[in-house]
């Protein structure tokens, strides 16, 4: 095989977040621009050479020819085998699985999660570690490094073969071996879950509509839930990866669910409602007529995984990021078992995940895991709900009736005002912040602020400090807000509000959640003066 080495220079603007290097789709499509960053992927992890790696994708326009583009580069770089999913499609948990199962070096994943697709849609390429999970900032900082000051790349001259059939095929002296994207996944969930109890529900006339969302899950869906476990056939809906994610907007919650918040909301509703995203790494649950929080979902997963196989003994310890929601903290607490904070991203559960001192991990954001992999996993949130639900006997909307009665409620919310000029949002932050230290004892909106801070977080396992996290205002009653910029969008900045009420047990439990939070929600208009800054009175997305 020969290579070519081609001359290229740095381009700004390739700095990796938490979740990888996320541009409009255009933008990866300009020459060079792929190859300089997955160029600097390789060479801010060492090189490439004698390695073996992972790559798929969400199957979002431009995934396939992207992946085409990085065979011949891992080729080009001395690669000595790829494990690639076929037509290039591969969920993100079942990506990580794969690492892990194998042993590889890593994986590139091809996904802007939950971003609208399409040729004018967004992009997103990130690199995973030899864990499985999102690579640590030491090493997203070697790559961003290595994007000031690359000069050339290199690539093999020979094309990739197909990756739409089965199989194994060379590019020089790297093995390429295209495999079934499920299987792995699958045997995975079967060692983790009690299938029979779960075929046992659906034989018993239980209901389920899974909306994969034209996205990357619907094989994955299909599969296990219609095929293996017996779910009516249809109970998977918008099965098929669209690269334009059917023109939706690939993001389980109720505003763009909005298809299966109908369906749950009908006459005949099933008895329980799933979705999940872009690249299957977030999810979404629903009861008759109820949607469940992703803050309290990760709470009763908790109280009851115990009823899943793999979680029948003592959990270690349970985690969640700092914005989500305290109700998972009560949950720890009666358990006995220590609840970490952290902030916002997967990657910053992984060293708790690899040391065991963590086995459930949750986000606000709609994502959940366990220690099985080290990202958060849509479909195996729906399985691990469904063993529950199977062995319990009670339905999702009494199960969480219950608990908030003995446990109290979490009211919760988060407003997000999107594409804000940069300038502007950072402007915002930077006055609260300087704020803070005056903000204890003010009465605001009938409460009074507690506490006032940017949290920091010292990470138990390694002790580095991540700084500048995220402003919170606590309240003597308990209530709080948190305001954040996002680092997932492609286009200026989305400012995110998390606002949270406590009831205690006894108390009122079925308030509209918005006008529960209603104080909060005055509180942190005015303690950060949003319109003053935004221009925007309301909120774009309320979730």
């Amino acid at each position: 095989m020969t290579s070519q080495t081609v001359q290229t220079t740095p381009i700004d603007g390739q700095k990796p977040g938490t979740s990888g290097l996320r541009k409009k789709t255009a933008v990866f499509r300009a020459p060079g621009y792929l190859e300089n960053f997955v160029q600097c992927i390789f060479d801010g992890t060492g090189g490439a050479q004698g390695k073996t790696y992972v790559v798929g994708g969400d199957g979002r326009f431009f995934n396939r020819e992207a992946i085409q583009t990085i065979i011949r580069m891992a080729a080009g770089n001395g690669a000595a085998r790829l494990i690639v999913g076929q037509n290039g499609i591969l969920s993100t948990p079942a990506a990580s699985n794969l690492i892990r199962k194998y042993k590889t070096d890593g994986g590139i994943i091809l996904s802007a999660s939950h971003n609208p697709g399409g040729e004018d849609g967004d992009f997103g390429v990130k690199f995973n570690a030899a864990n499985g999970g999102p690579a640590p900032e030491r090493v997203t900082d070697a790559i961003f490094a290595r994007t000031l000051e690359i000069a050339e790349y290199s690539i093999s001259d020979q094309q990739s073969g197909d990756i739409g059939t089965i199989g194994s095929y060379n590019v020089g002296d790297c093995r390429v071996e295209v495999i079934d994207p499920v299987d792995d996944y699958e045997t995975l969930m079967q060692e983790l879950f009690d299938f029979d109890a779960i075929r046992g529900l659906f034989a018993g006339g239980f209901r389920i509509c899974f909306d994969a969302m034209h996205a990357v899950t619907g094989p994955y869906a299909t599969r296990i839930l219609e095929t293996t476990l017996g779910a009516p056939r249809g109970s998977v809906i918008n099965a098929t990866p669209s690269p334009d994610f059917g023109g939706g907007h690939p993001d389980p919650n109720p505003v763009w669910a909005s298809e299966l918040v109908g369906i749950m909301s009908g006459d005949n509703a099933p008895d329980f409602g799933a979705a999940s995203d872009g690249d299957g790494d977030r999810n979404m649950v629903m009861g008759k007529s109820a949607f469940v929080s992703p803050s309290d979902s990760l709470a009763l997963l908790t109280a009851y995984a115990h009823l899943a196989p793999a979680y029948a003994g003592k959990l270690a310890g349970v985690a969640r990021s700092m914005p989500t929601s305290r109700a998972v903290d009560l949950v720890a607490e009666r358990l006995g078992i220590p609840c970490f904070e952290t902030p916002t991203g997967w990657k910053f559960f992984g060293n708790l995940l690899d040391a065991g001192r963590a086995t459930l991990c949750g986000e606000e954001s709609a994502g959940t895991g366990s220690n099985h992999i080290r990202e958060k996993d849509g479909l195996w949130a729906v399985l691990l709900w469904l063993n529950i639900l199977a062995r319990d006997g009670r339905d999702i909307v009494q199960l969480r009736a219950d608990h908030w009665r003995s446990f109290g409620r979490n009211y919760y919310s988060r407003h997000d005002y999107e594409e804000i000029p940069t300038e502007a949002a950072e402007a915002l932050m930077d006055a609260l912040r300087a704020r803070l230290g005056d903000l204890p004892g003010r009465e605001v909106a009938g409460m009074q602020v507690s506490t006032a801070d940017d949290f920091a977080y010292r990470d138990p396992i390694g002790d580095s400090l991540t700084e500048r996290q995220g402003v919170r205002i606590g309240f003597a009653d308990g209530s709080r807000f948190v305001m954040r910029l996002s680092g997932t969008g492609t286009q200026g900045a989305t400012l995110r509000v998390y606002l949270e009420r406590f009831v205690d047990r006894g108390g009122d439990h079925t308030q509209d959640v918005q006008a529960a939070l209603g104080p909060v929600i005055e509180a942190a208009q005015t303690l950060a003066e949003i319109t003053k800054h935004t221009g925007r009175r309301r909120a774009d997305v309320v979730t």
